[in-house]
């Protein structure tokens, strides 16, 4: 992984086998990043994702093997109980043009992942903190807004 720094927002260069969410919480450690807008795009060729049954309060997992074009990849950097929280969504499509997406728990990079971290840490916050917090009512850690 390499990547720079302009002003607020990063560039980061993911490259072949590493694996998506691990590389990006190593990034946000390494750089103090712990509130940030996400968003990339490149190629994985193994990659899960899902989606969130509300009515069961459980998450139902899709796990693809094949060479895939990252077609969307957007989410969110905050903090649980003072540590690194990420939420993010992938879409990936594959050489027939079929899009599969979800909330990512995995991906590894199969030529490379660029990506756009808009770390908002400091200074356009205004000293607000965006923290997650359980709601048992839905059965997800949602943004709560602090200060």
């Amino acid at each position: 992984m390499q990547f720079r720094r302009f002003g607020n927002k990063y560039f980061v260069r993911m490259d072949k086998g590493e694996e998506i969410l691990t590389s990006l919480k190593k990034f946000c450690g390494q750089e103090r990043i712990t509130l940030a807008e996400v968003k990339a795009l490149g190629a994985v060729d193994d990659f899960t994702v899902g989606l969130f049954d509300v009515a069961e309060k459980k998450f139902h997992a899709n796990h693809y093997e094949f060479p895939a074009e990252i077609v969307s990849l957007w989410g969110t950097i905050t903090t649980k109980d003072g540590e690194y929280y990420a939420h993010i969504h992938m879409s990936a499509g594959d050489s027939q043009g079929r899009v599969f997406g979800g909330h990512l728990n995995n991906a590894r990079v199969s030529a490379t992942c660029e990506m756009i971290v808009d770390d908002l840490s400091e200074g356009s916050t205004n000293g607000f903190v965006v923290e997650r917090k359980f709601s048992e009512e839905v059965g997800l850690n949602l943004f709560e807004f602090l200060n």
